[in-house]
């Protein structure tokens, strides 16, 4: 049950969550290096989190818990991919795994060898000077995962990548405004060569640039006023180390390599006792399949999070910009491609922020009003893949209330197209510029901890009463009816906008004092599920896109949610496999995993960058508090 707040200075130590520091990452890969002299390509360094009962036992007079490492890389002598454990106390490989399915995400490494191939590629040159282009000095070549769409010519096992090109006028162009169509380099890494060189014909480049930059525009506004946001008192939150302390939320943050911005045992301080909720949040992968059937397109579907690394190569963000008021920032050190570290400063932002008005009634007897403002906790990261931009923002609010929201922006994928054609499967967006409709979707893993007991999941549907039912003599009555999900096949589910469908969380044990079972809400927003056939490669890698809701009971190895090693596996792995079980998630520790997303229609107003979109689900307390847990909020 829930337990009274220890002290700030109690709750942090020697943390057994906190995230590998830089002599941890450098010790580990040296050890590596010295068991494998024959050459590493490193991919990344993570935490292995300890035994999730003893972290909750653990206490700051405790002894540590273990401390296990987990690095992926690239053996060069044996040609295969590692998974590595590194126990940093003893400083020793306990396991050393070489990978017969799939690999480790690409690197920085990868991508740079990728590049100077395909340059240096006598074919590739060939068919470049046929397009005109005989200077490659401003070409800019985008390596990409080739997914499950590997080419007979290349041997299995290999490691391989996909290379497209694009014409810069110079340094700073916008390279995506001149896509070279229809030539696309299958670079075998492990070979160290291309392949396979695929070329579907020229077509033009299109005529006009794409420069964003401030100086290429033919003017800017001059009549919009500065906006300030200051706290002059200070903030209103504790931060120690990587745990947080804000208007009764209690919580640690971290970035995992694959899951990115992650919220460790996040609780709520009620009535004097820290309530668990969660106990750990995140991203548990993502996929952006094209719809385009064009031989540029049909084969991408990265894995932003898991082929990529996506919470390895966070932006350092900046202040006015990327965040904007009193900001606390969290550096992260990550492990680069020579197997050292790196400290990526202001990876994480946190501020607070006004939300408008939180709660408000006017009493017309009494003529008086009474307000409140809502104000929520932002904790925040954008990372850059390639052409997009993907920002995560968790909120914590006053009332209870968290929500996630994704955030989109960056470059639209694009194709070059001849004379006056206007593709179906790809909306014009500028003379002789297409941009193929595609999907991003992501899935998130919510080990929920309500009051640290067993719980169940329900869904609820608000249905409508026949007008002959005899509760509803004037044809108006409707009601929320909850079902129970009992297994995890009963449990795999899509959002429903027509019955205001939603999950709910509920405890197995833990009752308010309307004698009702505590509980938390998943509302979804109006999202996608995966379009592609579950018989594609598309579909088979990324099963995890196919329903909106899955339910597992709680298993620590089951973290991702389309498995370990993504990049370049043939799939069936994650989700579908581990829910093939149909194990029991009633009165169990239960993990909701929830696909959220959007599909893009490409339009004019996206480029040459894309406004914002948004997509995301909030979790609302239901019955988990006596009243409203903001009542107490100062005017």
């Amino acid at each position: 049950m829930a337990e009274m707040i220890p002290s700030l200075a109690q709750r942090t130590a020697a943390h057994p969550l906190t995230p590998p520091a830089r002599e941890e990452i450098d010790g580990a890969g040296q050890l590596l290096k010295d068991q494998l002299p024959g050459g590493i390509v490193f991919g990344s360094i993570g935490l292995v989190e300890p035994d999730k009962a003893l972290v909750k036992r653990w206490s700051a007079d405790d002894a540590p818990l273990p401390r296990e490492l987990r690095v992926l890389g690239y053996d060069i002598a044996a040609k295969k991919s590692f998974d590595a454990r590194i126990d940093a106390r003893a400083q020793e490989i306990t396991s050393l795994t070489h990978l017969d399915e799939g690999h480790v995400p690409i690197n920085f490494a990868d991508v740079v060898r990728a590049v100077t191939i395909i340059k240096a590629d006598v074919g590739y040159q060939a068919a470049m000077r046929e397009r005109g282009i005989e200077d490659l000095t401003h070409v800019q070549i985008d390596p990409w995962p080739s997914g499950g769409f590997v080419h007979p010519e290349v041997p299995d096992g290999h490691r391989v990548l996909r290379g497209i090109s694009f014409v810069r006028e110079d340094k700073f162009d916008n390279g995506y405004a001149r896509p070279v169509q229809g030539l696309i380099a299958h670079v075998d890494l492990t070979a160290g060569k291309v392949a396979y060189l695929e070329d579907h014909g020229a077509v033009p480049l299109p005529p006009e640039h794409g420069r964003y930059d401030a100086a290429s525009q033919p003017s800017l506004r001059d009549d919009l006023k500065p906006i300030s946001i200051t706290q002059p008192q200070g903030t209103s939150f504790e931060v120690d180390g990587h745990h947080v302390c804000w208007q009764k939320w209690d919580f640690r943050v971290s970035m995992h390599p694959a899951h990115g911005l992650v919220l460790h045992q996040l609780g709520y301080e009620d009535q004097g006792r820290l309530r668990p909720i969660l106990y750990r949040a995140s991203l548990a992968d993502m996929v952006v399949p094209y719809g385009d059937p064009d031989p540029m397109h049909s084969w991408k579907h990265v894995f932003d999070a898991s082929e990529a690394s996506i919470g390895a190569i966070p932006n350092s963000l900046t202040l006015g910009c990327d965040c904007l008021g009193e900001i606390h920032y969290f550096d992260v050190d990550v492990l680069n491609h020579e197997g050292r570290a790196r400290t990526i400063e202001n990876a994480i932002c946190m501020h607070e922020e006004d939300f408008g008005i939180g709660w408000k009634h006017y009493d017309a007897q009494t003529q008086s009003q009474v307000v409140r403002r809502q104000r929520r906790l932002v904790i925040s990261a954008i990372h850059t893949v390639g052409n997009y931009e993907y920002g995560f923002f968790w909120y914590l609010y006053l009332d209870g209330t968290i929500q996630m929201e994704v955030k989109l922006t960056g470059i639209v994928g694009v194709s070059a197209v001849a004379g006056d054609t206007d593709p179906e499967f790809a909306p014009l967006i500028a003379p002789n510029l297409a941009s193929p409709v595609h999907q991003h979707l992501f899935n998130f893993r919510l080990d929920f901890d309500l009051d640290d007991t067993p719980m169940s999941v329900f869904e609820v549907n608000t249905e409508a009463l026949p007008a002959d039912h005899p509760d509803n003599p004037n044809g108006t009555g409707f009601r929320a009816r909850r079902t129970l999900l009992d297994t995890e096949a009963a449990a795999q589910r899509e959002v429903n906008a027509a019955s205001s469908r939603n999950w709910v969380v509920v405890s197995s044990r833990s009752r308010n004092r309307l004698g009702n079972p505590v509980a938390f809400k998943l509302l979804p927003q109006g999202t996608p599920t995966l379009l592609a056939s579950d018989d594609s490669p598309v579909g088979r890698r990324a099963g995890f896109a196919r329903h909106n809701l899955w339910v597992t009971p709680f298993e620590a190895t089951e973290l991702s949610a389309a498995g370990d090693h993504t990049n370049l596996h043939p799939g069936g792995d994650g989700l579908p496999k581990w829910t093939a079980q149909n194990r029991s998630v009633r009165d169990t520790d239960v993990v909701l995993w929830h696909t959220v997303g959007l599909t893009h229609v490409p339009r004019p107003e996206d480029w040459p960058v894309m406004p914002v979109e948004y997509c995301g689900f909030t979790l609302l307390p239901v019955g988990f508090f006596e009243r409203n847990p903001a009542l107490d909020v100062p005017k």
